[in-house]
């Protein structure tokens, strides 16, 4: 039988109150709420923290506040930057490649709740994995649903709803999110 992190991760239905899964979101919130409140002239602390929030060193730039869900279903490439007040609810995997540059206020949501409202009642969820290239730039204020896959290069409008996924090299904005042109060098 499947543990109820095994199913969160497999895109199944799962109980979020699973005492694993709490206790481990737990230690995420600890840890980004020390990172939120340490201060820019404390750039080692603040490296120590993501690393541990991650769960790996990276190279990262990101400008508190910042919140997550569990930090170690965050992949990130070299050279992401996150500006204030970014979420990711990284209940599957949310892949960034590098050097990737997110507004602030942008969100990263994987996790979703079944449609019926039957289910509903039973407070299971699931999660869609997000998949980000390189060479990406989100507007402020961007929300990226679950399942979403946008191409490298592609520059995402500020207040942008992106409920599909959007290919490489294009421009794309607006609610729902759509190509708006392609991008040529």
């Amino acid at each position: 039988m499947k543990t109820e992190k095994e199913k969160m991760l497999a895109g199944e239905l799962y109980d979020a109150l699973d005492p694993e899964l709490s206790r481990e979101r737990e230690r995420c919130r600890d840890l980004f709420k020390r990172f939120n409140d340490s201060r820019e002239d404390e750039p080692g602390d603040r490296r120590l923290l993501l690393d541990a929030l991650l769960g790996y060193p990276n190279d990262a730039w990101i400008q508190p506040p910042f919140y997550c869900d569990y930090g170690y279903n965050i992949v990130l490439g070299s050279k992401v930057f996150f500006n204030f007040n970014c979420v990711v609810l990284d209940v599957m995997p949310v892949t960034i490649g590098s050097n990737v540059l997110f507004g602030p206020a942008v969100q990263i949501y994987t996790a979703t709740h079944p449609l019926s409202a039957m289910e509903r009642r039973t407070w299971r969820e699931s999660a869609k994995p997000v998949t980000i290239g390189s060479d990406v730039w989100v507007g402020g204020g961007a929300i990226i649903c679950p399942g979403v896959t946008i191409g490298d290069r592609t520059v995402i409008g500020a207040g942008s709803v992106v409920t599909k996924s959007i290919p490489a090299d294009v421009v794309a904005a607006g609610n729902p999110c759509r190509v708006i042109r392609r991008l040529t060098e």
